[in-house]
């Protein structure tokens, strides 16, 4: 399977100059591009193919406004032409539904501005990587040098292709590309979990052999929320163009990235660990973009749902697990998981309900969990583990099995 591995970059100063020239040359040839397709749009015209816009590139590079364009690799320059390519297929795929998930717009032109700049380099550029055995390692790129990074762990196979990114904090990564072997590390366990994802628990966790877990959100960006109001208003006190602006622009790139990074951190090792102890993990569909418009949308994002689910399918995907997306209209916090009884909606400020058939108290989150491992099709899974686990598992008594490990997380997060 192909597995992208990330290093920190440190490029000299004659480096950065050499990487900026390369990423203006590839924004510049995306935008040729692009401008060539949507004017033959404009006159109703097919879109010119790859090779025209490849041939038009080098008929470019003889002309005095763009002889410039030779001072690069021509790797990153083609590659620009295959992202402007995809773009367009992804954007007609989605119009004519052969694209699944949200409509997605059609490429847009790539601002000199933009704080995050990268490009690729494949196999025909000829780059080299050199490993050193005390955390060093150096990557060759045609015109650009001999460039430091981290190498934090080695890499497993010769890279096929690597990405140069800058982001908008000034810190470059290099982004390898490697075609490994699936290689399965974690024995099959019969046991499976069921996740509500919440607000003020990030993750909600029962497990078919009766122990359960609520995982606080951290809440991340609001946590940092005082320290980035006081940065955005400096900022917005400095003249433009001026350095301090830029330092001050700096501070707020520094700040996003220091949460985006814990955030990442916190729900990879979520999605490991649920992976790793439980052969199906069940999850509920959640339209994450519908909820953005609606006013819960900065904890919606500050959670980081998609990213939990996306990263739970990629670790099932390694480890041969399976990740079970139950349908967002599932009535999972309306029914009693004990009985099956359907009591209707209930206000989100209702976290402990009595169902009137069974009388067993409910926790609403662990009994949504519940009902999302039955959606799943994990009923015969509760049921093998004795008649009393969904009532262990979705009630709300405190004294029951399971919720002392619920009340240390909460200690300690």
């Amino acid at each position: 399977m192909l597995r992208r591995y990330r290093y920190r970059a440190y490029p000299t100063g004659e480096q950065v100059m050499a990487l900026a020239q390369v990423f203006g040359c590839v924004r510049v040839v995306y935008n040729d591009a692009l401008s060539a397709c949507e004017e033959a749009r404009a006159r109703g015209r097919h879109l010119p193919s790859r090779a025209d816009l490849s041939a038009a590139l080098t008929e470019a590079k003889r002309t005095s406004e763009r002889e410039w364009l030779t001072s690069v690799s021509s790797v990153p320059l083609q590659q620009a032409l295959i992202d402007l390519e995809r773009a367009y297929r992804n954007y007609f795929d989605s119009l004519t539904g052969r694209r699944k998930g949200g409509r997605i717009g059609p490429p847009r032109f790539r601002s000199r501005r933009g704080r995050r700049q990268s490009a690729r380099f494949t196999a025909n550029a000829k780059f080299h990587v050199f490993e050193t055995g005390h955390g060093v390692g150096h990557l060759v790129l045609p015109k650009v040098g001999r460039v430091r990074f981290a190498l934090s762990r080695p890499l497993p196979a010769r890279p096929s292709s690597v990405s140069v990114i800058r982001e908008a904090d000034g810190r470059y990564y290099f982004s390898f590309v490697v075609d490994v072997p699936s290689t399965v590390t974690a024995s099959p366990v019969r046991r499976a979990a069921g996740v509500d994802m919440g607000l003020t628990d990030v993750a909600v966790v029962v497990r078919s052999g009766g122990v359960r877990e609520k995982i606080v959100n951290p809440k991340w960006h609001k946590s940092a929320g005082h320290a980035l109001a006081r940065a955005q208003r400096a900022l917005s006190r400095k003249q433009k163009g001026s350095k301090n602006r830029e330092k001050a622009r700096h501070r707020v790139a520094v700040l996003h990235r220091r949460v985006r990074e814990a955030r990442r951190d916190h729900h990879h090792k979520l999605a490991r660990r649920l992976i790793d102890e439980n052969q199906v993990v069940a999850v509920e569909g959640l339209d994450v973009a519908a909820l953005m418009r609606t006013r819960m949308a900065k904890s919606v994002q500050d959670a980081g749902w998609g990213i939990l689910v996306r990263l739970l399918h990629e670790k099932a995907v390694e480890q041969h697990r399976e990740v079970a997306v139950v349908d967002r209209w599932q009535p999972t916090s309306q029914v009693c998981a004990v009985c099956g009884t359907k009591d209707g909606r209930k206000p989100l400020h209702v976290r402990v309900w009595t169902c009137r058939s069974c009388s067993a108290v409910l926790d609403r989150d662990f009994n949504a969990a519940v009902n999302i491992m039955i959606a799943a099709g994990l009923a015969e899974i509760l049921n093998a583990c004795g008649g009393d686990v969904r009532r262990t598992l979705a009630c709300a008594d405190p004294d029951e099995a399971g919720t002392h490990r619920t009340d240390r997380l909460r200690a300690t997060a």
